[in-house]
């Protein structure tokens, strides 16, 4: 299998993370599994990392931890969300993993120098 660059790298985890339905949720660990299928590797981290740098145009506050919290640091900026969207909350204020988590599907192959997935040529950034 041939590993993707960083850039395909990118744009294939923010396709996934684009494609959680409101109101639900997955995980950096999902996210990884999905792209690595495609990719070569990677892992919760790198996916972490991805959503670090390049994640504020896409809905991030629908990737959280194995245990349904999301790091410190963006709990203030997320509630509002899930409170809109309707996310199954637990009493701890974590996602209830139970009824809001979301299995990304299997993506396709990106061709090396093309488009991703989507059709869309990968993001600057």
């Amino acid at each position: 299998m041939t590993r993707l660059d960083h850039e395909e790298y990118v744009e294939l985890v923010l396709t996934c993370v684009e494609r959680v339905p409101r109101g639900r949720v997955t995980t950096y660990g999902a996210i990884a599994e999905v792209v690595g299928e495609v990719a070569g590797g990677g892992g919760p981290r790198l996916v972490g990392s991805v959503m670090a740098q390049h994640g504020a145009p896409v809905p991030w506050w629908r990737v959280v931890r194995a245990d349904g919290s999301l790091p410190p640091s963006h709990d203030v900026e997320a509630r509002p969300h899930y409170l809109d969207e309707g996310t199954p909350l637990r009493p701890s204020g974590n996602v209830d993993l139970r009824q809001a988590f979301w299995r990304p599907p299997a993506l396709g192959r990106a061709e090396p120098g093309g488009p991703g997935p989507t059709g869309r040529s990968p993001r600057a950034g």
